[in-house]
């Protein structure tokens, strides 16, 4: 009889640790990563293996990630290529079948969103240009949004038991991305059309958002360092077209930036990309905050 409860008891226990296990998720990225953890809340864990702070398309892919990725009941990546330099290796390694391409675990972010900046050719001539078109989509909330849509289907499609549950939460997170845009926009409608020069070809879609015009870069071709004779024909571009802001990625260097600020009298902005890249960004909604009021604060001490 004793034998019999503890089976028993061992049964129910096992039951209960099945029905409440999360589901195991890895992001490429913290934005991505932070969408995810909107969607899922408490019915899942969430691991982004790239840092807040660092260049996306250079992250060390540390062999730990391996053990979280061989774990996972789904990984998703931005696409684009963003993660082509680093991700591919990390997933050959966990030997996960459940992540693998075609499978319903493997999820890349960026199907369905407007790409901009496909090119019609690429070649290393162009700098580092990825083929597919920029993959820097999350810096537009309402890319964020369709990402959020995209995760809640999979979710139904891997855990249908609280399907209700994602669709709720993702409700909710929609409406509220809903109403912040709507004040975002109103916060940089005085300074629509304001000139920008970013570092790299980061900026784009969130530019194009919030009706900002990006007139130029401080790498003279994407990923390709700043050179001498590159800045010293931005400088009188940017006095004649009155640009007012640089803005660059916290993991750039300041040097470039500074000089031009100097010789235009543009005022150089860092902010970060990436949900967590400071303490105030500590949600996908919280990034825009965080860099919307930046910029205004910045655009503001220049009129």
């Amino acid at each position: 009889m004793k034998y019999q409860i503890c089976l028993f008891l061992l049964i129910v226990i096992g039951w209960a640790s099945v029905v409440h296990a999360k589901l195991n998720i890895v992001a490429s990225t913290p934005d991505i990563g932070a969408v995810t953890k909107e969607i899922g809340k408490d019915k899942v864990e969430v691991t982004s293996i790239a840092k807040p702070t660092e260049d996306p398309h250079f992250v060390d892919a540390k062999p730990s990630f391996i053990v979280k990725l061989n774990k996972a009941d789904m990984l998703i990546e931005g696409g684009l290529q963003l993660e082509i330099g680093w991700l591919p290796n990390l997933v050959v390694g966990a030997r996960n079948q459940k992540i693998l391409s075609g499978e319903k675990g493997y999820l890349i972010a960026s199907a369905g969103v407007p790409i901009i900046e496909v090119p019609t050719t690429a070649d290393r001539a162009m700098g580092d240009v990825h083929p597919m078109g920029n993959p820097h989509f999350m810096i537009d909330p309402l890319n964020g949004k369709i990402v959020a849509m995209h995760i809640c289907e999979r979710l139904c499609q891997i855990d249908a038991a609280n399907c209700a549950y994602y669709k709720d939460n993702l409700k909710d997170f929609t409406k509220r991305l809903d109403q912040k845009l709507s004040e975002w926009q109103k916060m940089l409608e005085p300074f629509r059309g304001t000139k920008i020069v970013t570092y790299h070809k980061t900026f784009p879609y969130f530019a194009n958002r919030f009706n900002l015009n990006v007139v130029g870069t401080l790498e003279p071709k994407p990923g390709i360092p700043p050179s001498p004779t590159h800045i010293n024909s931005l400088i009188p571009k940017m006095k004649n077209e009155g640009v007012k802001l640089i803005l660059i990625e916290q993991f750039r260097e300041r040097k470039v930036p500074e000089f031009v600020a100097a010789q235009t009298g543009a005022k150089v902005v860092i902010l970060p990309i990436m949900v967590g890249g400071q303490k105030e960004t500590d949600d996908y909604l919280a990034l825009f905050d965080y860099t919307i009021n930046q910029i205004v604060s910045a655009l503001k001490t220049k009129s």
